[in-house]
């Protein structure tokens, strides 16, 4: 009796030890991440559509392509003089990650006065890249924009700016 005993007391512990050890298990996981350059926008260049003559009877457009260059559309009214003043896309520097891309947000129209109660919308606005970018093996590209300005009929003769800016976005993909 004694004997069976202490088989029963024997097989008892076994039975208690192996529930235990099959009753869980931990493994271990390693946590890390990647902390990357932020993407950053830089003006370089202000956008300057130049000196642009309008009729007093018709309204019209002057478009500047991302690229510099400008044209006269619209209802005909708009007419660009021989002394161009200064033309420029505006140009931004954006900086990030290397080779990494980016969308591009520009604003839907921005409004230009002259300080004296006069205005003009700025709409179309275009960029160079369009859409998405990606930054160079260095981190960095160039982005130009472009845009078309709205003259109306008899639009007062001053020089007009626009004073919340123009907001150019760029965001990671």
């Amino acid at each position: 009796m004694k004997q069976l005993a202490k088989a029963i007391i024997i097989t008892l512990v076994l039975l208690a030890g192996s529930a235990s050890v099959f009753a869980q298990a931990t493994a271990t996981a390693t946590a890390s991440a990647t902390v990357v350059t932020p993407i950053s926008i830089t003006k370089v260049t202000d956008m300057n559509f130049g000196n642009v003559a309008v009729s007093a009877l018709l309204a019209g457009t002057a478009t500047l392509t991302p690229l510099g260059s400008r044209s006269a559309g619209g209802a005909g009214g708009v007419t660009l003089p021989a002394i161009l003043g200064t033309v420029a896309a505006a140009t931004f520097l954006v900086t990030g990650q290397a080779n990494y891309t980016y969308s591009i947000t520009l604003p839907s129209s921005s409004t230009l006065s002259d300080g004296s109660g006069h205005s003009m919308t700025v709409t179309g606005f275009t960029s160079s890249p369009s859409a998405t970018g990606t930054l160079s093996i260095l981190g960095v590209q160039t982005l130009s924009v472009g845009a078309t300005l709205n003259l109306a009929a008899g639009q007062a003769a001053h020089a007009y700016t626009s004073a919340s800016g123009v907001p150019v976005t760029v965001n990671y993909n």
